[in-house]
């Protein structure tokens, strides 16, 4: 019996062993995502499920954050490893220029290409907002404080020689209070970017007479001309509601960034299990269709090694 007992215990101090072992063996990544009511949210939980279920060694949890620019300095803190970002968000970061001026250049590369997203300027019928324009006076959200959807507006406002703190009563909503202010008329126009179609604009066309408001040509020329992340972009009038024709704007690429010193190995695990599950994410998003090596692989600043490593093999010329 004495003998028996002996055994049992060096088995089970052999199992708490191994336990530990796999417990220190397993890497634990954080995902920046966004809001509720935008792309970024779902698609960070689904993307740390499965990357938590690949044979990869990573256990995966998604965060709720208001996005592209506090994704890039938490990455950079490496509070969390994985961000979401906008391209004109991300451009910024690298450099250390405008909204990043304070930080300088955050040790940031790119993991992969999610997908292109065109800037929504959206309003109701009642507002009488037809024009770029006509926000002169109104109460307009240029998008939250910590988001990329901001960046990109106050890109456009520049260009049109619209200020944001003189011309516009300027609000600063998150994609949720956006769509309460624009349902309860608390505001009269938001910026938005994100994939289309956008849940939040769906949830207001749903209570609202949704209007879509177009970049003139000469703003978006400008604004592509001077920030060469960017392209023009038409939201096609099959795309929302009571939209009679296409609308004019702009789009801003939408990207997976890591710190620069993150493990080579980890990050091309990384990639490869997203680029390899797409079929999986076009159940949260038609976008991920562009989860493909050739266009995953289009850049604005470097890609990580590991990144780098994944695309060759699958014959691709890295791009930026």
């Amino acid at each position: 019996m004495k003998k028996f007992s002996i055994t049992v215990t060096v088995a089970l101090i052999g199992a708490i062993f191994l336990g530990a072992a796999a417990f220190a063996a397993t890497t634990f990544v954080t995902i920046g995502s966004g809001g509720v009511g935008g792309t970024y949210y779902p698609l960070g939980g689904a993307m740390a499920e499965v990357l938590s279920q690949a044979d990869i060694g990573v256990k995966a949890t998604s965060r709720s954050t208001s996005a592209s620019r506090e994704n890039c300095r938490l990455v950079a803190k490496n509070t969390v490893q994985i961000g979401m970002s906008m391209g004109s968000t991300l451009y910024q970061a690298a450099f250390g220029v405008e909204a990043f001026e304070q930080d300088g250049k955050l040790p940031l590369n790119i993991l992969m290409n999610m997908y292109p997203a065109p800037q929504h300027l959206v309003t109701t019928s009642k507002t009488g907002i037809k024009s770029l324009e006509d926000l002169k006076g109104k109460r307009v959200s240029v998008g939250a404080p910590g988001g990329g959807d901001q960046v990109l507006t106050m890109l456009i406002l520049k260009e049109a020689g619209i200020d944001p703190d003189k011309d516009i009563s300027k609000q600063q909503l998150t994609q949720p209070e956006g769509v309460m202010a624009l349902k309860d008329g608390n505001v009269d126009a938001v910026f938005w970017n994100f994939a289309a179609p956008g849940a939040s604009v769906l949830e207001v066309a749903a209570q609202r007479d949704v209007v879509l408001v177009p970049l003139p040509q000469d703003v978006v020329d400008r604004v592509v001309a001077n920030n060469p992340f960017l392209v023009p972009h038409k939201i096609t009038k099959d795309t929302y509601p009571g939209m009679a024709e296409d609308v004019l704007t702009v789009a801003d690429g939408n990207y997976l960034v890591v710190r620069n010193d993150m493990d080579e190995k980890l990050a091309y695990d990384l990639v490869k299990t997203l680029v390899e599950n797409r079929e999986k994410f076009l159940q949260i998003t038609p976008q991920a269709e562009n989860f493909v090596p050739e266009k995953a692989s289009i850049g604005i600043i470097d890609f990580h090694p590991g990144a780098v490593k994944y695309f060759e093999e699958q014959g691709v010329s890295m791009k930026k």
